[in-house]
C-alpha cells in the first residue's frame, strides 16, 4: 500500500514581479540648461521567487546586481516601484497603503545587516541594544524579565551575559555580528533577511557565524533570505539559489543542481572564479569585464557584452525566464542548445 503524497509546503514569502526604479537625474534647472533627459536607474526588475518555512533562499551576484535592493524591499526598508511581496499570505504593500496595523507581522520579520560596525549604536550598551526590540514589541513586562531575556540571547549567540554591560567598540567584528544576531532574535522572528552578514569578517570568523546561523535555524525553524556575492558561502547555507545580474534574476535552481550543472553563462563564470582547492587541473575561465552602467544598460540580454556564447539575437532580443528541467533560466543560448563556446 502506497502512502498518500505529502502536500507541497506553502511558501512563507512570495515575491512576484518586484521592481525598483531610482530617479538619479540632475536637478531640473541643470537638465533644462544642459538639455539632458531624466536618468532612471532600474535597480531591480521583475523579480519573482518564493521561500518555504525553514528554508534558506540565497540571492547571489556581483556588486551592483541589485541583491541588497531586493532585500530591503522585502523587509520594508525600501518601497517597491511595482510588484507584490506576500509574507504568510499578507500583501505587505496593500496593508501599508491601507494603514492596517502590522505590528505583529513586523515582529516576525527581522534583518541582519552587512556591517556590524555601522549597525550598532556606539553610544548604547549592548544590553540596551538587544533589549530595544523586546521593549518596542512589549514582549516582557518587567525590567528583571527583560534583563534575563537579554542574558539568554547573549548565551544563545555564544557570548556571556556580562557582555551586556559593554559598548560595541569593546568587541571584535565577529562578536559584534553575534550581537546583531542576538538583537534580531530578540523579537522571536520567523523570517530573517541576511544582507551579506559575513562579508566584512575574516574567513575563519565567517565560518563561525555561518555555523551559528545554521544552528539557530535548526533550533527555531527560521526562514532565511540570504544575500551574498560569495558562492562558497551560499553553497554552505542555501537550499535554493537565485543568480542576479544587473537587476534581474537570470537563473534559479536547487543548490546542488546549480553547482553541478549550471545553465546560464554568467553562473558558470561565477563558479569558475571559485578557487579550485582540489587542484583538478580543469581549464578555468576568469570573470571578465564589469557590470554595465545600469542607467544605460545594453540592449537585448544585458550579459551579452561579456558572454562567450552571445550571438546577434542576444544583442537584439531580451531573453524570457523559462523552466529548463528543474532550473529556471533566462538565456537564448540555453534555449537554443548553444551551451559550448
Amino acid at each position: 500500500m502506497t502512502s498518500p503524497a505529502q502536500p507541497a509546503p506553502q511558501p512563507v514569502v512570495e515575491v512576484s514581479g518586484l521592481s525598483r526604479t531610482f530617479d538619479v537625474s540632475k536637478p531640473w534647472l541643470n537638465r533644462v540648461l544642459e538639455r539632458s533627459p531624466r536618468a532612471l536607474l532600474r535597480a531591480a526588475k521583475d523579480i519573482s521567487f518564493s521561500i518555504t518555512k525553514g528554508e534558506t533562499f540565497a540571492l547571489v551576484g556581483e556588486s551592483g546586481s541589485g541583491k541588497s535592493t531586493v532585500a530591503k524591499m522585502v523587509v520594508g526598508l525600501l518601497e517597491a516601484s511595482a510588484g507584490e511581496i506576500r509574507i504568510e499570505g499578507v500583501d505587505m504593500r496593500s496593508r501599508r497603503q491601507a494603514g492596517v496595523e502590522m505590528r505583529e507581522l513586523r515582529r516576525r520579520i527581522q534583518m541582519i545587516f552587512q556591517d556590524p560596525y555601522a549597525s550598532l549604536n556606539p553610544r548604547w550598551r549592548v544590553d540596551r541594544i538587544i533589549s530595544e526590540p523586546i521593549r518596542a514589541f512589549k514582549m516582557e513586562s518587567s525590567e528583571e524579565a527583560i534583563s534575563k531575556r537579554v542574558g539568554e540571547l547573549l548565551e544563545l549567540v555564544r557570548l556571556h551575559p556580562r557582555d551586556g554591560a559593554k559598548y560595541p567598540h569593546e568587541f571584535s567584528g565577529g562578536q559584534r555580528q553575534r550581537i546583531c544576531i542576538a538583537r534580531a532574535l530578540a523579537s522571536k522572528p520567523e523570517f530573517l533577511v541576511c544582507d551579506e552578514p559575513t562579508s566584512a569578517l575574516d574567513v575563519s570568523v565567517q565560518a563561525q557565524i555561518l555555523n551559528l546561523m545554521r544552528d539557530l535555524q535548526d533550533e527555531f525553524g527560521l526562514t532565511y533570505l540570504f544575500i551574498s556575492h560569495d558562492l562558497a558561502v551560499v553553497r554552505h547555507m542555501a537550499k535554493r539559489i537565485g543568480v542576479m545580474y544587473l537587476g534581474r534574476l537570470v537563473e534559479v535552481a536547487e543548490s546542488r543542481t546549480l553547482f553541478k550543472t549550471p545553465q546560464h553563462p554568467y553562473t558558470r563564470m561565477l563558479l569558475e572564479a571559485i578557487p579550485d582547492l582540489e587542484m583538478t587541473g580543469k581549464p578555468r575561465r576568469p570573470v571578465e569585464g564589469e557590470i554595465p552602467n545600469p542607467i544605460n544598460p545594453p540592449s537585448g540580454c544585458a550579459f551579452h557584452p561579456r558572454c562567450p556564447l552571445a550571438n546577434e539575437r542576444c544583442s537584439r532580443e531580451f531573453p524570457q525566464f523559462r523552466q529548463v528541467g528543474d532550473t529556471g533560466v533566462a538565456c537564448h543560448a540555453v534555449e537554443e542548445g548553444r551551451t559550448t563556446v
